[in-house]
């Protein structure tokens, strides 16, 4: 199979700033008040980093003006928009109090050019193949935690933009937010989420003894909440794990990461789910599982023999989320019915899962780890996290996210948005990651592999379209 290297890969770059990033660490400094604090969960992504899995997801958004548009144009267009938004020129600094933690701050040697680069692919020049080789780069954790790469030079005169975001700085949700706001009149945001109205205040002492009993009533809660998160993980630790899966959990390299990309008709998946019922996000796993059954099949292996486990993220947000919260999420936990050989089945199969994790709600079972990692103070992170970092294939296999995208039209520098792939990073020991999103009339697939573990990735890209076909026409 031939490998492509991006050092022979026709794309010019400019404006690059040489030098690899550095490992995993962040800056010591004095605070001040205005710093903003990392959560236990952006600091657990932080700490979830390593050489050889970035953390550090990503979107490729693809547009089509109808007149070319100079690159020198949209760079400076981008980097006009990026400056307008504080979180962009802020990196990561340790605190002493608490001991572990790490806060938000100015980069006070802040250049746009070491975040915002302009690549021109030439002729026959994969734009996936590009962005796979981009997204593989570490992000330097000396710095604020992005970068943007325009890539120009495509045909019809297209050009896309992949944005790179480390998790410590967003999740998906959070992601779209920044995003928006480089597009055209969406700079300076939506407006602002209205603020609950505050209860009626007690004062005095029975004001104390109510606000006394809330709190010991929360923490509490807290802490038997987070015994049944880790008791139910634990209990779905799988030892087989540590044997050879359907999913094989090769050690991992950021070098040898490859990305594909597939596109859905979004009206075809909306007839699948009219007539089998679920939703389009049920229709979405069980087409996944499909191409999974069909991958093994093709790689003579036995489906109804092995298991895939995917990891659901969920959003905890809410419209009383604090607007600066960078990661609010949860997850489920999803065995894949790849042993059943009757797509309607395996799709009534997915629906029945997710709708009994529902049931049990996104702060509860093995899927809602991140929600403990979110109560873990910062010292005792120190500890777990390299323990956890190693963890992650005894719980689940890939993971599969979906995020939302607001289905109005977007424009950059006048150019149509028309495409727009999610790309999920892959955790240590991880081999695939699955990211899909829905803008207007197509359902975007990012497959994010190592291309060692998954040498075959076109292989599941292409059982895709293929799963669903098979969906569209079975009999209700």
């Amino acid at each position: 199979m031939s490998r492509w290297n991006l050092r022979h890969s026709g794309t010019a770059r400019i404006g690059r700033v040489p030098g690899a990033p550095s490992p995993c660490r962040a800056s010591h400094g004095v605070l001040s008040v205005d710093d903003e604090r990392l959560s236990p969960l952006d600091t657990a992504f932080l700490r979830l980093e390593s050489p050889g899995a970035p953390m550090h997801l990503g979107a490729l958004a693809v547009f089509h003006p109808r007149e070319r548009v100079p690159p020198g144009r949209l760079a400076a267009l981008l980097g006009e928009r990026v400056a307008r938004i504080p979180a962009m020129r802020q990196r990561v600094r340790t605190t002493w109090l608490p001991p572990g933690g790490a806060a938000w701050a100015p980069d006070p040697a802040f250049e746009m050019s070491r975040h915002l680069h302009v690549h021109r692919l030439r002729r026959g020049t994969a734009m996936a193949a590009v962005a796979g080789e981009l997204m593989a780069e570490p992000l330097d954790l000396d710095r604020p935690l992005w970068q943007l790469h325009l890539l120009t030079g495509l045909s019809e005169g297209r050009f896309a933009v992949l944005v790179k975001l480390h998790h410590a700085m967003a999740d998906g949700l959070r992601t779209v937010e920044l995003g928006l706001r480089l597009m055209d009149g969406r700079t300076d945001g939506g407006p602002a989420r209205p603020e609950p109205a505050d209860a009626p205040a007690l004062d005095g002492a029975a004001g104390g003894a109510v606000r006394l009993a809330r709190a010991l009533g929360q923490a509490a809660e807290t802490v038997a909440g987070s015994v049944g998160i880790a008791t139910s993980v634990l209990s779905h630790v799988r030892l087989a794990a540590l044997l050879p899966s359907a999913v094989d959990h090769a050690r991992p390299s950021a070098t040898a990461r490859r990305l594909v990309l597939v596109r859905l008709d979004t009206r075809d998946v909306r007839r699948v789910r009219r007539l089998h019922g679920g939703t389009e996000h049920d229709v979405l796993l069980a087409v996944v599982t499909g191409a999974f059954r069909q991958w093994l099949t093709a790689n003579d292996q036995c489906p109804e023999r092995l298991g895939i486990r995917a990891f659901i993220p969920v959003s905890r947000r809410s419209r009383t989320t604090g607007p600066k919260r960078h990661n609010v999420l949860s997850g489920y936990l999803c065995d894949l019915p790849i042993e059943q050989p009757d797509p309607v089945t395996a799709l009534r199969t997915v629906r029945t899962t997710m709708d009994r994790n529902k049931a049990a709600g996104f702060s509860r079972g093995p899927g809602a780890f991140p929600v403990l990692a979110d109560r873990m103070p910062a010292p005792a992170q120190r500890l777990t996290v390299p323990l956890l970092r190693r963890a992650g294939p005894l719980l689940f296999d890939t993971t599969i996210t979906n995020v939302p995208i607001p289905a109005r039209p977007m424009t950059l520098a006048g150019a149509p948005l028309r495409h727009v792939y999610p790309i999920a990073p892959l955790a240590h020991g991880q081999a695939l990651g699955i990211a899909l999103s829905t803008y207007r009339e197509s359902v975007h697939i990012g497959l994010h592999a190592d291309d060692r573990a998954v040498p075959d990735l076109d292989r599941i890209a292409d059982g895709i379209p293929a799963a669903l076909a098979a969906l569209s026409g079975s009999p209700a």
